[in-house]
């Protein structure tokens, strides 16, 4: 069997989602990086539920060169000064929107960026929303995951540890070995080791050649952040 229809069939299996608390989560960006790994992502839509598993983050800490908020704050990152557990959404070089979870208390900026997703529920949604069949297509990568899920700029602010449609969860999923490497697609501080995922999991994003750890290889993917 190969590993994305395995990785189909566990996700296939019958679980509860338990809404992750704002004190559940680690105050320290990186940690939090490192902790949404095999947490879940749910958004509830009209047509059905769609979840699924984190499995690849990027951390951006406060004071980071390749952060949004490196230059102090605008209108477009106010979301980013919000308490830990809410959204900063933006819009990717004017093609793809990309969701992050804001990772530092009230007043300081920072975020996690999701960069891939293991699909759980609504899967067939999830194919209407991508226009493919393809399940290695739906949530690779973070604009992908974005578009499956029907996350745009009206989620922007929202408080995913809330009562509200989109939040995050937690399962009883066993989680795999967590590595990191180097970010995609950026520049400035491009050599510090602050993306995180599950190790072998087929919905990891990116080149082969970064999931390795500790390589400082560079890619010229799309700017993540």
């Amino acid at each position: 069997m190969s590993s994305s229809r395995a990785a189909v069939k566990c996700s296939s299996a019958k679980f509860t989602i338990r809404r992750l608390r704002r004190r559940d989560l680690p105050s320290d960006t990186v940690n939090l990086a490192r902790y949404l790994i095999g947490r879940v992502v749910v958004h509830n839509l009209p047509a059905g539920r769609l979840s699924g598993r984190i499995v690849e983050t990027e951390a951006y800490p406060p004071g980071d060169p390749a952060g949004h908020h490196f230059r102090g704050p605008t209108p477009r990152i106010r979301s980013m000064y919000l308490a830990p557990g809410h959204a900063y959404i933006f819009f990717n070089y004017g093609a793809h929107f990309m969701l992050n979870v804001v990772s530092e208390p009230a007043g300081t900026a920072a975020a996690i960026l999701i960069r891939g997703i293991e699909p759980l529920e609504g899967i067939e949604l999830m194919q209407r929303h991508r226009k493919t069949t393809l399940l290695l297509d739906l949530t690779r990568g973070p604009g992908r995951l974005a578009a499956a899920f029907q996350i745009d700029r009206r989620h922007d602010g929202l408080d995913l540890c809330g009562p509200g449609p989109l939040w995050l969860g937690e399962t009883s999923h066993p989680i795999g070995s967590i590595e990191s490497t180097v970010r995609i697609g950026i520049t400035r501080a491009a050599d510090r080791p602050l993306r995180f995922y599950e190790r072998g999991n087929p919905f990891v994003s990116g080149p082969k050649s970064l999931l390795l750890p500790g390589t400082t290889s560079k890619t010229s993917s799309s700017r993540s952040k």
